[in-house]
C-alpha cells in the first residue's frame, strides 16, 4: 500500500471541502472474511448532508462553466490513476467487500472505462435544433440538474458508484455521494482521492457515509435535485416515495430474481459453466445474479449432478490471502437470510443437492432441485451462493415461469437455435436479455436497469447518461420582440 491508499488520509474523517470530521462522529469499517478492523471513517449525520449539500450547490456552475476540455481532462487522468495504483485499489476491494481478486479486477477495468465514457461524453452532441418558423430559431438543449445525490451498495461499490458519479459529473453536476456504510472505502473513498489528484476542483463531489438518517437527509435536501439509488428492492420503494414526495427526479436500480433459461438444446457443459458463474459469482451477492435455473426436464437431472460436482470442488475461505472461488458473505444477517431460504425450500419440498453449509461468514456453493413456485427459493431475492433449479417441459412453460415474479431485471437463454432464443427473449419482461449467456451482464456501455420491482424505469450507462444525468431546456431566439395584439 503507498500513501496514496492509506488511511491516515481519511482516519475518523470524510471528504467533503477536503479531508474532515464529521458531526455524525465515526464509524468502523470491518473486513468480512477475518472481522478485523481495517479503517475508521467519518459517519455523517442530517447537518453534515446539508452542509455537504449547500457546498456542492454553490460549487457545481463554476465547475458546469470549465471549458468541456478541461472536464474531460480530468476523467482522463482520473482514469489512468486508476490503471497507476490498480492493486493498491484492488486490495480495498477484496477486504472492504469480501470478492475474490478477478472480481475486484473487473471493477476497476470498468471504473476506467467508466471515466473514459465521461470524457468522450462531453464531446458529444447535447441538444437539437427544431422546427420553427423562419425569424425564430429553436432549440433544445441538455442542462444539469445542479446537484445529484447518490445513494451506493455494498456489493460493487467501486464500480455501482463510479457508474453514476462519473456522468453525473461530467454532465455538469456536483454530487453528494452516500457510500453504504459497511464499504466507504471502495464505495467513495479511493473515488474521492483519485478525483482530487485528478485536479477535480474542490466542493463539486462530497463523500459521505451514512447511515438511514443521512440517506434520508440527502434525499430530501432541499439543495438535492436529482437522486441515483442502486439497492434493494425494499429500500427502494422508500427512497421513490420520498423523492416523489418532493418532486426530485430519481433513478432506482434495485433487485432482482433473474432466470436462466437452460432449453434441450443447449451445450451441457457450457450451461453448467454459465449457470455456476451466474449464481455464485461473489457469492451471488449481485442484483443480476440468476436466482432460477429453469432447466428442460430432457436435461435436467444431468444438469443438477454437473452443477452439485461443480459446487463441491469450489474452495471457500479468505479471497485477500487465499485462490478461492468464494468469500465470505457481508454480514452475519445477510448469511442467516440465505440459510433461512434453503432451509425453508427444503422443508417444503426441494432437494438439497450439494452445500447448504456455512461456517462464520462463510456458505458453501449450494444447489437447491426440484425447486417449485411456490418455494421461498423460488419467489425471494437470495443474494447468496445459490443455484435454485426449476424445470420445465416447453417453452411455453419456461416463459411462464421467467415471467413469474415481481421483478423484470435481467435474464439468460441457453440453446443451439438463436432463432428460438430470441422468439423467446422478446416475451420476456425485464431490462436485460442475453441469449446464450448468463445473467451478470455489465459493460457501462449499455442502458443497464430493470422494470417492476427491478426499477422505475431509469437506466445508467451508455445512450442513458445524458438522459439520466441533465433535463431538457427549450430555448428560442428572435432578431426583434414580436407585437402581440393585447
Amino acid at each position: 500500500m503507498t500513501q496514496f491508499t492509506a488511511p491516515s488520509a481519511w482516519l475518523s474523517k470524510a471528504y467533503s471541502n477536503g479531508w474532515n470530521p464529521l458531526q455524525g462522529g465515526t464509524l468502523s469499517v470491518t473486513e468480512p472474511a477475518t472481522g478485523e478492523k481495517i479503517a475508521e471513517v467519518g459517519l455523517a449525520n442530517a447537518a453534515d448532508v446539508r452542509q455537504a449539500a449547500r457546498s456542492a450547490k454553490a460549487a457545481q456552475p463554476q465547475w458546469a462553466a470549465l471549458p468541456f476540455q478541461q472536464r474531460a481532462e480530468v476523467f482522463r487522468r482520473a482514469a489512468a490513476l486508476v490503471q497507476q495504483h490498480i492493486d493498491e485499489l484492488a486490495d480495498w476491494i477484496i477486504r472492504e467487500t469480501g470478492g475474490i481478486r478477478p472480481k475486484a479486477m473487473f471493477e476497476l477495468t470498468s471504473v476506467v472505462n467508466h471515466f473514459h465514457e465521461a470524457a468522450a461524453m462531453l464531446t458529444q452532441p447535447r441538444g437539437l435544433v427544431l422546427p420553427s418558423s423562419d425569424e425564430v430559431v429553436s432549440l433544445a438543449r441538455r442542462v444539469p440538474h445542479g446537484v445529484v445525490g447518490i445513494i451506493s451498495p455494498f456489493n460493487f461499490p467501486f464500480l455501482l458508484s463510479s457508474r453514476s458519479l462519473a456522468p453525473a459529473l461530467a454532465a455538469g453536476n456536483a454530487v453528494v455521494l452516500k457510500p453504504d456504510p459497511r464499504t466507504p472505502v471502495s464505495g467513495g473513498f479511493l473515488l474521492a482521492l483519485i478525483l482530487e489528484a485528478a485536479g477535480l476542483p474542490d466542493g463539486v463531489l462530497h463523500v459521505l457515509p451514512g447511515e438511514v438518517e443521512a440517506g434520508e437527509a440527502l434525499i430530501t435536501d432541499p439543495d438535492v435535485q436529482m437522486i441515483s439509488f442502486t439497492g434493494s428492492t425494499a429500500v427502494g420503494r422508500r427512497v421513490g416515495e420520498l423523492a416523489g414526495k418532493h418532486l426530485k427526479k430519481v433513478a432506482l436500480e434495485l433487485g432482482g430474481k433473474n432466470s436462466l433459461i437452460i432449453l434441450d438444446d443447449a451445450d451441457l457443459e457450457l450451461a453448467v459453466s454459465n449457470g455456476a458463474w451466474a449464481s455464485w459469482l461473489h457469492q451471488g451477492q449481485i442484483c443480476m445474479s440468476a436466482g432460477r435455473h429453469l432447466v428442460h426436464r430432457k436435461i435436467a437431472d444431468a444438469y443438477v449432478t454437473r452443477m452439485a460436482e461443480k459446487a463441491r470442488q469450489l474452495p471457500v475461505g479468505n479471497p485477500f490471502k487465499d485462490p478461492v472461488a468464494l468469500g465470505p458473505l457481508i454480514t452475519r444477517k445477510q448469511l442467516e437470510r440465505v440459510d433461512r431460504i434453503v432451509r425453508d425450500s427444503v422443508a417444503a419440498g426441494a432437494r438439497l443437492a450439494a452445500g447448504g453449509t456455512s461456517d462464520h461468514l462463510f456458505y458453501s456453493a449450494t444447489v437447491l432441485d426440484g425447486v417449485t413456485p411456490d418455494m421461498p427459493a423460488f419467489r425471494e431475492e437470495i443474494f447468496g451462493p445459490v443455484v435454485s433449479v426449476t424445470v420445465f417441459d416447453d417453452d411455453e412453460q419456461a416463459i411462464a415461469l421467467a415471467n413469474d415474479t415481481e421483478y423484470g431485471l435481467s435474464a439468460g437463454i441457453l440453446t443451439g437455435s438463436i432463432s428460438r432464443g430470441m422468439a423467446i427473449s422478446q416475451r420476456l419482461n425485464v431490462g436485460l436479455v442475453h441469449i446464450n449467456d448468463q445473467t451478470v451482464n455489465d459493460d457501462g456501455l449499455m442502458p443497464m436497469g430493470g422494470r417492476g420491482a427491478s426499477g422505475n424505469g431509469s437506466r445508467h450507462g451508455g445512450p442513458a447518461n445524458w438522459d439520466e444525468f441533465t433535463q431538457w431546456q427549450w430555448t428560442t431566439y428572435r432578431a426583434t420582440a414580436p407585437q402581440y395584439p393585447l
